[in-house]
């Protein structure tokens, strides 16, 4: 019997065990690459391993299409099945926008933004301008300092829609003030 299960299906055992391998080897790639461009941009490491479980979240997930397709489900299945679940996390998504925009905006500050923690930067917003200095860049949220002490948690969706000047650090300031 055992036997019989492996001779019949062994070009399937045989692809997702390619495909697990496959799937370890770019988890590690992507890793690293990721902690490289971390590291020479001198960017955080709890950033960097956050950044990372995205990349390997989306991995897994094609992992799991390439499974199911191996195994022979059919195409037309997948593809409603896959309609179906975006439907439901789309509306679901659409209610809690925010919330995916500011992890994208989260992923986007950590490769391309030019400011980084300890920076003191002007926000330009007509209503609200702020002047803090960067404490943490999170998922969600930037958290900022003003020089009076006041804490602000500021969306990260803002911070690429809003003016950003870079000015001289607190620290520095302070240093010549007393």
């Amino acid at each position: 019997m055992d036997t019989f299960i492996f001779h019949e299906y062994s070009r399937e055992l045989v692809a997702t065990g390619i495909l697990g391998l496959l799937l370890i080897f770019l988890r590690i790639i992507a890793a690293k690459l990721v902690r490289s461009y971390a590291k020479s941009n001198q960017k955080l490491e709890h950033r960097t391993n956050l950044v990372i479980k995205y990349i390997h979240l989306f991995i897994n997930i094609l992992a799991i299409i390439a499974v199911i397709l191996i195994w022979g489900v059919q195409t037309k299945d997948i593809i409603i099945a896959l309609s179906s679940i975006t439907t439901v996390v789309g509306v679901a998504m659409f209610a809690q926008w925010s919330i995916l925009s500011n992890i994208t905006s989260g992923v986007i500050l950590f490769f391309s933004f030019p400011f980084k923690i300890g920076d003191t930067i002007k926000i330009h917003d007509k209503d609200f301008p702020i002047e803090a200095q960067i404490e943490d860049i999170g998922a969600f949220h930037v958290y900022l300092k003003t020089i009076d002490g006041e804490k602000i948690i500021y969306p990260n969706s803002l911070l690429l829609q809003k003016g950003i000047s870079i000015l001289n650090n607190y620290a520095d300031q302070k240093e010549f003030t007393d």
